[in-house]
């Protein structure tokens, strides 16, 4: 494949716009950033940033926008909305789920998403067959968005409780079954735009001991490992009286944590877990428009910033997909818990490298991919934002990242590149 070189009037490297600057593309990959020369392709009115990565989506869940919506008992709840849920696990087949899949990551790339870690425990059409798997894999090849299919091991529906019928098509029964799903992924897919990576759903789903078996053979074979850490109140409360550990406290206890690990949501992780959990490396993820839609309460990011935590955003059940939405609440959504401004802000006061990179380079390095920068030997997986839209009308160079996050919506990218290919434009 020739040399692509793009030429945007901005370009954000290094934390900060550079007018000027010429990206070359070699298979696929970034293969120099230097000064522009009017030879490339030029990208005016165009600010390009390292495409956006959505750590943390299950794709199904777009077909629940609307669902679960309306409160006959006058208020419901996380576990309300997972009985609707259910509903549609039960109504779904592999066209429904392929189309469904598919406008979600339509949906992506049109917010500059182009990279989603799929956590993905919707596994079976029929007992057993895991088809589901290739039909996700298959909508992800079909939109062009590059996939980390986090394969999701699901076997209990809660601390020492069996699986119920709703939950069937989550099963996945032993070791066994569970790598061997995992060893014919990594057969199936390409390598380049899809990957494989592995989960344990949750502490109540899957048993402590299965969790750092898995953890461990995940280590031994390189993948990043993700799971749901304490979403709600009364998880944290049947771990406790199930093994008589908070799970942020008894992962820090029985795993050896690391950069590999990623724990999504946190909303009620205590102080000293999530001190503990980050000191040693861990990931986070937060997904504030799901978390804000399911009820779950807000976690304590200024305490995780504080640390220097590398958190990352996700779009959960896809009820809104928005990535800069997802980086704005992550700070508004402190603000109105907190009763104060700057929450998600570096040590230097600037708050859109904090955003930026957790809609960016945090959620690479989670996925174990080599987006989210723009720089070297990077995947050449670019969001073009409209510098001539209403929103960013009149906005100085220096102000503009922050009034993208702060001002901007799905309405400004213009649209992304996902491998060095041809700008995809967003669709209206």
């Amino acid at each position: 494949m020739s040399a692509v070189v793009y030429e945007p009037e901005l370009a954000w490297i290094d934390g900060g716009f550079r007018r000027g600057a010429a990206i070359c593309v070699e298979d696929g990959r970034i293969s120099s950033v230097g000064e522009a020369k009017g030879s490339g392709s030029a990208l005016a009115a165009r600010a390009m940033l390292p495409g956006f990565v959505n750590a943390h989506s299950h794709a199904f869940q777009r077909a629940m926008r609307g669902r679960g919506e309306t409160f006959p008992e006058g208020t419901g709840n996380f576990w309300t909305w997972r009985e609707a849920m259910y509903g549609l696990v039960a109504e779904l087949d592999g066209p429904t789920l392929a189309a469904t899949c598919e406008q979600a990551f339509g949906e992506m790339l049109d917010a500059g998403i182009t990279t989603v870690g799929e956590f993905h425990y919707l596994h079976h059409d029929a007992p057993g067959d895991f088809a589901f798997d290739e039909v996700v894999l298959g909508a992800a090849a079909a939109s062009g968005i590059r996939i980390v299919l986090l394969q999701a091991r699901y076997e209990a529906a809660g601390f020492g409780q069996a699986m119920e019928e709703s939950q069937e098509r989550f099963r996945v029964d032993d070791d066994q079954q569970y790598w061997g799903s995992v060893d014919a992924l990594r057969e199936s897919v390409d390598g380049k735009l899809q990957r494989v990576g592995v989960v344990a759903h949750s502490l109540r789903a899957v048993p402590i001991d299965v969790v750092v078996s898995m953890a461990e053979e995940a280590g031994h074979r390189g993948l990043p490992m993700h799971l749901h850490l304490e979403e709600q109140r009364q998880e944290v409360d049947a771990c406790v009286e199930h093994h008589g550990r908070r799970p942020m406290e008894l992962l820090n206890e029985q795993l050896a944590v690391s950069p590999m690990l990623t724990a999504v949501h946190c909303t009620h992780s205590e102080s000293g877990d999530l001190e503990q959990w980050i000191d040693a490396g861990g990931n986070i993820c937060i997904c504030p428009l799901t978390e804000a839609n399911l009820g779950d309460g807000v976690a304590q990011v200024s305490g995780m910033t504080r640390r220097g935590a590398r958190l990352c955003l996700g779009t959960d059940s896809n009820a809104r997909i928005s990535m800069l939405e997802e980086a704005r609440w992550l700070e508004y959504g402190q603000r109105l818990a907190r009763e104060a401004r700057g929450i998600a802000a570096a040590p230097d006061g600037r708050m859109d490298t904090t955003l930026i990179d957790a809609a960016t380079t945090s959620g690479a390095a989670a996925l174990g991919t080599r987006g989210g920068r723009i720089d070297v030997g990077r995947d050449a997986d670019f969001a073009l934002i409209d510098l001539s839209v209403p929103a960013l009308a009149g906005i100085a160079e220096e102000d503009l990242a922050m009034a993208i996050i702060c001002g901007a919506g799905n309405a400004a990218i213009a649209g992304t590149i996902v491998a060095g290919g041809e700008i995809r434009p967003t669709r209206r």
